[in-house]
């Protein structure tokens, strides 16, 4: 059973590497083909596999089949989920005038 930590680290590790980062901009103009972004990124395949397959499990991009080749796309669903998850990891809930060890 995968934890909620373990879920919640997929979503920042599709935005913690350059390449990724990189295909996500490439998606922000909307669906593309896996040999589009074979070449507009200049690696192989199996790189933009592996890259495709992290930002696919984080929920953030969505997959695809047509044919031989695989399409995609941002997923609104997906990114709506990482800005939500961001901003509860960010926001101080602590009690007022209370540190982490409870002194005051």
């Amino acid at each position: 059973m995968k934890t909620k930590h373990a879920k919640n680290a997929k979503v920042f590790k599709a935005f913690c590497d350059e390449k990724r980062l990189a295909i996500l901009e490439l998606l922000q103009s909307g669906e593309k083909c896996a040999c589009v972004l074979i070449d507009e990124m200049g690696i192989g395949q199996s790189g933009l596999s592996y890259h495709m397959k992290i930002l696919c499990e984080s929920g953030v991009v969505e997959a695809r089949q047509e044919g031989k080749w695989t399409h995609y796309k941002i997923s609104r669903a997906g990114s709506k989920s990482a800005m939500v998850l961001l901003e509860a990891l960010t926001t101080p809930n602590a009690q007022a005038g209370v540190d982490s060890c409870g002194c005051k």
